[in-house]
């Protein structure tokens, strides 16, 4: 069961350069083990329920909405101006600059999906900067992951994917590509028709992922379906594989991995790849779950492994 409901004792707008202002929050013991959470998506934004992943007396817990998204500036949802200079590189060294700015020496590093990747690429950066990972709905940088949720999984959900794939032309090869232009070009009729088609997409593969009801907003679909397809297209502007090949200067960072059995992603075998890369690892099968933490058996497993770290201080 996750700890109670909490609020920041401190928040503000970091200003990250390159015109974006990254909003950030810090809730729990200010005097407590430093923890970061890194949401998923591309283009979530962190939410009130990932604070009660800690213990409030022990953590000292940083969330912030990753740049173009949540209430970070310039906002995906508003304008395209919000996905120049968004990479992963960009959002590294947000975290890094977050780092230094609330002085924090090390922290445990908490992660989904997207933050799963987000995360590992910050750690393999920045090894000494990193006490422990946890992180759930294992993902890494592999071109065949995002290749299984834009395209493989077709087969499993026939009429949802045939949806998804009339909204381009069929002459085109590259779905994810041709979406991305579709959600940059000008006239409201064609990007929002197109953010409401990826979206359903999203929602056919991994229901209720993100949290249920953020797609019932036009400016929020939107926003996620750019900075979903900006990231897609472009691998996520990280190295394919890179993440398993240096998955060895995470020696001696304990990580706890966690990864529902319902969850299809699954099917790319990034679980037991990490698994078998990071040399401190832990994986947690969690059954009845998919890829969400908002199933019980999943939030025990990873508020059992914060409360555990908590303790190594």
């Amino acid at each position: 069961m996750r700890y109670p409901e909490i609020e920041p004792y401190d928040h503000g707008l970091l200003d990250a350069g390159d015109g974006h202002r990254v909003y950030w929050e810090v809730c729990g013991n200010p005097a407590g083990k430093p923890a970061v959470v890194v949401h998923g998506g591309p283009g979530t934004g962190c939410r009130a329920g990932m604070r009660r992943f800690f213990d409030p007396a022990r953590y000292r817990v940083v969330l912030f909405d990753q740049r173009g998204c949540g209430r970070s500036t310039p906002h995906a949802g508003d304008t395209a101006e919000a996905l120049t200079a968004n990479t992963a590189g960009h959002l590294m060294q947000d975290m890094e600059l977050l780092r230094t700015t609330l002085e924090v020496e090390k922290w445990l590093v908490f992660g989904g999906s997207w933050g799963s990747v987000l995360g590992l690429s910050y750690v393999v950066r920045h090894p000494d900067r990193v006490s422990e990972l946890v992180l759930a709905g294992l993902a890494t940088d592999r071109r065949a992951e995002m290749e299984l949720l834009t395209r493989d999984l077709g087969g499993m959900f026939p009429e949802a994917y045939a949806q998804f794939r009339a909204g381009v032309p069929d002459s085109e090869d590259d779905v994810v590509s041709a979406y991305y232009r579709l959600l940059l070009d000008p006239d409201p009729t064609v990007h929002e028709e197109a953010a409401r088609r990826w979206c359903a997409w999203e929602d056919a593969m991994v229901p209720g992922v993100p949290v249920p009801g953020l797609f019932d907003d036009p400016r929020a679909r939107l926003c996620f379906a750019r900075l979903v397809t900006h990231y897609f297209s472009h691998g996520c502007f990280l190295e394919d594989g890179a993440i398993l090949r240096d998955a060895a200067k995470l020696a001696g960072i304990p990580a706890m991995l966690a990864q529902g059995l319902l969850d299809l992603s699954s099917l790319s075998g990034t679980p037991w790849l990490l698994e078998r890369a990071l040399p401190d690892a832990e994986l947690v099968l969690v059954g009845g779950a998919g890829h969400t933490t908002s199933v019980p058996a999943m939030e025990d497993v990873l508020i059992g492994a914060t409360d555990r770290f908590a303790l190594r201080g």
